[in-house]
């Protein structure tokens, strides 16, 4: 074990002499504190460590000592329901040992060695095993079953398991290896943040993460293993719109990354969670989270780690056969604690102060995701979604940490200050976000809709852009100075902009549109447009087509329960062929 002694310490960074042994991304403890730190850097017998705590009152001459291995999570029973901080240490336990200010040098395992959980074994002793097979399995939280699995790299014969109530530490089973070796299999696995878990083969992204956000699913998609980016300026809305997901995704488990944020919008997080009862089996959402809570007034360098903290979580879940989604808000905050580790370690900075490898950095993250068949005999299908926030300075996307995300994700909903101004919420800006999945998931969505969900999808998004141009006309030289057609364009646009896109997070029917409800929405504001399109050519006036009653039930139908949607759908579609008959009757 490498040691020896502190030369410079410069803020986060602390540089070491006396470590020719150690190596690269080993985790060293700093000083009779024992703070932890991860070497980044080598230079003959010099490291450069990067300390994950803080850093005042250390001297040069203070001992460093190298534990050998790299930066690992702890994975196993005990994880769902927890919150850690940046480098998963337990934040409960530690607020009890040590009151509400993290102390540094603490030292408490991630997950409590003390817990007992019941192991049921799925398998029988004498079958050939590998790594990723499951052998057994654990009730966690009453939503999650969390699944036992031989680590990777481990292979041979199963010499003996059985049921009981356990500890992380003991052995649930006993494997030999062909060499003759017995492996004692625990229920706590390690694995270094740093190196992506493997899998067998990644999927096509050919089906979508359903939300229940319907300018997501309906416009913008994004596909379960894929990858999405939400920037926009401050106030725009980004926390709601990670919120929702995290609340209404359809995944099985949700990894909530809070890193570099204010304090308040983890509290909100933690009081809210608890408190919100999971929509498909009425316990609370917290029953299957983890968080990951690294505020802006902790130490900058453990943000850097908790991004990577959290997606290794991720992936020991996914390889279980579950559906993940994680949410990292805000990338742009990890971005700025690689600039000062960067700047500290006196690299030649690249555009606005980032490290040249900020691009390679964050694709290294991102690729992480993906829908997979995972290692083991069976070969289960998980998917991992990340969707990352990204909160540019003064909403400008134009600047390093936005266009690198942007080369790498292949969804990207723009939050616009405008919209979110004249309190369209979620506002995601219909003009400038895209989804590059779309062409992917089609059939998967006209299946789904029993219908031509991405022809009625083609339609809105075309009366959106020719509004656009429309409004440009209207602005110069006025609403009269347009055709009777264009106008009901506007008309139509609007009930799009208004009745469709905009969604109350906070309204207990709206929250959550699913995609039924969503295709018949599409349908009544194309149903208006048509008839009146008819009508128009019939004679009918347009400020009377404008006018007619029915577009408030139209409206009003976001907030119809579930199970009354097809009866009101029907006397919707009867009323407004009423309504517009008796125009045509009245112009003749």
């Amino acid at each position: 074990m490498a040691k020896g002694l502190i030369k410079k310490v410069a803020g986060p960074l602390v540089i070491a002499e006396g470590m020719r042994d150690a190596n690269m991304f080993d985790v060293v403890r700093v000083s009779d504190q024992r703070l932890i730190g991860e070497i980044i850097e080598m230079h003959g017998d010099q490291a450069s460590i990067q300390v994950y705590e803080e850093t005042s009152g250390l001297g040069p001459g203070e001992p460093v000592e190298s534990t050998g291995a790299p930066l690992s999570v702890e994975l196993g029973p005990g994880l769902i329901g927890s919150i850690f901080d940046g480098i998963q240490r337990p934040l409960v336990e530690i607020m009890e040992q040590t009151g509400s200010n993290l102390t540094r040098g603490v030292e408490i395992p991630s997950l409590k060695r003390d817990s007992v959980w019941h192991f049921v074994p799925t398998v029988e002793a004498g079958i050939k095993v590998m790594g990723g097979d499951i052998i057994g399995t654990v009730q966690e939280s009453p939503i999650v079953v969390q699944k036992i699995m031989i680590p990777n790299g481990i292979s041979g014969t199963l010499v003996s398991i059985s049921e009981g109530d356990y500890t992380l530490n003991d052995t649930v089973a006993v494997v030999e290896k062909e060499d003759g070796t017995k492996v004692d299999i625990t229920m706590l696995q390690k694995w270094p943040v740093r190196v992506g878990r493997p899998y067998k083969q990644k999927l096509s992204p050919d089906m979508p993460l359903v939300t229940g956000q319907r300018v997501i699913d309906a416009l913008f998609p994004i596909a379960k293993g894929g990858v999405a980016a939400v920037p926009g300026p401050f106030g725009s809305g980004k926390t709601v719109v990670q919120h929702q997901l995290a609340k209404w995704a359809e995944a099985d488990i949700v990894v909530y990354i809070g890193c570099g944020e204010r304090g308040n919008e983890m509290t909100d997080v933690l009081n809210e969670f608890p408190e919100l009862k999971d929509p498909k089996t009425g316990h609370s959402l917290m029953e299957r989270t983890v968080l990951i809570a690294n505020t802006s007034d902790m130490p900058v360098a453990a943000r850097e780690a908790s991004i990577y903290v959290g997606i290794t979580i991720a992936e020991y879940f996914r390889d279980m056969g579950y559906s993940v989604a994680l949410m990292a808000d805000s990338t742009s905050r990890w971005a700025e604690a690689l600039r000062e580790m960067s700047g500290r370690l006196e690299e030649m900075p690249g555009e606005e102060g980032y490290p040249a490898y900020l691009g390679s950095r964050l694709a290294q993250f991102y690729e992480r995701a993906g829908r997979v068949i995972s290692n083991g005999t069976e070969g289960r299908e998980g998917a991992l979604s990340v969707i990352g926030a990204v909160s540019p300075p003064g909403g400008d996307i134009s600047e390093p940490v936005s266009q690198a995300t942007l080369r790498i994700v292949k969804v990207f909903w723009g939050l616009d200050s405008g919209l979110a101004y004249k309190r369209h919420f979620p506002a995601i800006n219909w003009l400038t976000s895209y989804s590059l999945y779309v062409d992917n998931m089609a059939k998967w969505f006209n299946d789904a809709a029993n219908g031509p969900w991405i022809e009625c999808r083609g339609r809105l998004m075309s009366l959106l852009s020719d509004e656009a141009s429309l409004q440009e006309i209207v602005q110069l030289v006025g609403m009269d100075a347009l055709s009777a057609p264009d106008r009901l364009k506007l008309e139509a646009a609007r009930s799009i902009r208004e009745d469709f896109l905009h969604q109350d997070a906070f309204h207990e029917v709206d929250t959550y549109s699913p995609l039924e409800k969503q295709f018949k929405m599409m349908n009544l504001v194309l149903e208006y447009y048509d008839t009146a399109s008819e009508a128009l050519k019939k004679g009918a006036d347009i400020e009377k087509l404008a006018d007619l009653e029915i577009r408030e039930r139209i409206g009003r139908y976001k907030y119809i329960p579930n199970e009354n949607l097809q009866k009101e759908y029907d006397e919707i579609i009867t009323e407004l062929h009423r309504e517009t008959d008796a125009l045509i009757g009245k112009e003749d």
